[in-house]
């Protein structure tokens, strides 16, 4: 009973507080499970048959004759020109209390986001954002190490700033911007060029967990097929806070070592030497949309290496966040057939580091390639309902067996959600390996539409499985949440 006065009362204080200010906010609420924005209130969620259908972004509109070059390809349509300056943004609050032992509050965060765009001469259009995050949990904690506190109680970064212009076939886009080139839901795959802010691990939605990188692309758009050039000068690599953090991605590493020390961060000099590049052509065929990318960068995720360093005579063990220097390519593929609509993709990595949990290796880290692949199933159901099924796999090159976390071999996942009256809508996330003794994520959730642009969440995210697998590892870290959202 103490435990639901400390959790459940607050939570509801501060649900009331915000039912009590919907007003001050415009647009429509999102899904912050998936980075998906539901349907209005009034009308039932249609059948997810488009990536804009299932990520709930407004379509073009529909053509009188021959479908557009976005259309064609599913692509992002560019707004049409418009010389006025247009703004809008979001509002993102999350009250999170960590209830395994020992328990404690772990976010009360408040995200305000802002974008503005227009026209900047004929032919130039633009782009703007950035966004605030502010957290008094991290203020002032007992909790939590100075260095995580200061790394969590304020920040401001800047989101997508570009500019957009076209030339014949071509449109050119120059700034920081997300090059999204992955085709199922929730999880990342062929999604190579984007970073990740893991500070909250993969719970947060995807606006909010992609970071930009600063890039130039280049697309060519023929009769049928779409090339897609990248050049990304100065990468932007994951964010995984500091040592002490909620969700800090050390692991076993360290367990066996009774003097370990974490280092910050060590990322790739910026110089033209470390810039990434990459290739993707995509075509339609027979109503598949096929598409094949090649990338080459730094690892955006870090791996941990180990070296002794003697202190006063000691032999110290410190851990070092590294990038590696890889390449990646394959393929995705996307086709509605009637009953459901399959997305797939798959990888390839060479060059990708891991670190293991014995002594045996000098420096705690093996070299290892890798394939990926997921098959999702974007299922046809009643309109007032979604569901989605993915069976996903990953083969490591030679010995894995003291890789960690533990992330080879079998998994799926399912997202489920129903309305059950036009405001109330019941979700669950359940992502589950099959290899890996019952490692498991599992995400209920309910969504409270209290108007049309605004949206209140109530939540649990449960991790289970064993200490070295990808979600078992963050055994305690079970919590609930309240989550508002409004869209202007």
């Amino acid at each position: 009973m103490n435990w639901m006065m400390r959790t459940i009362v607050p939570a509801l204080l501060w649900t009331a507080f915000c039912a009590a200010h919907v007003d001050a906010f415009a647009q429509a609420s999102r899904d912050e499970l998936f980075g998906v924005s539901p349907a209005k209130p009034e009308t039932p969620p249609p059948e997810p048959r488009s990536r804009d259908e299932l990520f709930g972004t407004p379509p073009a509109p529909p053509a009188e004759s021959q479908p557009s070059r976005g259309e064609l390809f599913g692509l992002e349509e560019k707004e049409e020109p418009a010389r006025a300056f247009r703004w809008g943004g979001f509002y993102n609050g999350q009250l999170a209390y960590t209830h395994s032992h020992p328990g404690h509050w772990s976010r009360a965060v408040s995200r305000l986001q802002l974008e503005g765009r227009g026209e900047l001469v004929p032919g130039v259009r633009y782009v703007v954002s950035a966004r605030a995050d502010i957290d008094p949990v991290y203020f002032d904690s007992n909790f939590y190490p100075g260095r995580v506190q200061d790394d969590q109680d304020f920040e401001f970064m800047l989101r997508e700033n570009y500019l957009d212009f076209s030339a014949g076939d071509w449109e050119f886009r120059l700034g920081r911007q997300h090059i999204i080139w992955g085709e199922v839901v929730g999880l990342f795959f062929a999604d190579v060029v984007s970073a990740r802010d893991q500070r909250d691990f993969i719970l947060s939605s995807f606006d909010v967990i992609r970071i930009p990188q600063w890039a130039a692309r280049a697309e060519y758009f023929g009769n049928d097929w779409h090339a897609e050039l990248v050049w990304i000068p100065y990468q932007s690599y994951d964010e995984i806070d500091r040592p002490g953090a909620e969700f800090y991605p050390a692991g076993l590493i360290a367990d066996d070592i009774p003097d370990a020390v974490f280092a910050s961060d060590d990322r790739p000099a910026r110089n033209v030497s470390n810039s990434a590049w990459g290739v993707r052509v995509n075509t339609l065929v027979d109503g598949w949309d096929l598409a094949a990318f090649y990338y080459r960068s730094h690892s955006a995720t870090p791996t941990f290496h180990r070296d002794i360093v003697p202190v006063n005579g000691t032999p110290i063990a410190v851990f070092t966040p590294r990038h590696a220097r890889i390449w990646q390519a394959g393929a995705t593929l996307s086709k509605d057939l009637g009953a459901f609509v399959l997305r797939g993709e798959a990888v390839y990595t060479d060059g990708q580091r891991y670190s293991v949990d014995t002594l045996d290796d000098a420096d705690g880290v093996v070299k290892r390639n890798s394939f990926d692949y997921i098959l999702g199933f974007d299922i046809a159901v009643p309109a007032d309902m979604r569901l989605n099924i993915q069976v996903f796999h990953r083969h490591i090159f030679g010995d894995a067996d003291h890789i960690v976390p533990k992330s080879d071999g079998f998994g799926a996942s399912v997202w489920i959600s129903h309305k059950i009256t036009p405001v109330l809508e019941p979700q669950l996330l359940w992502i589950q390996s099959l290899s890996h003794g019952g490692d498991r994520m599992l995400r209920p959730r309910l969504n409270w539409y209290v108007t049309q642009n605004a949206t209140l969440a109530f939540g649990v995210d449960i991790f289970a499985g064993p200490d070295d697998g990808f979600f078992g590892r963050y055994n305690n870290r079970d919590r609930v949440y309240a989550e508002l959202r409004y869209d202007f």
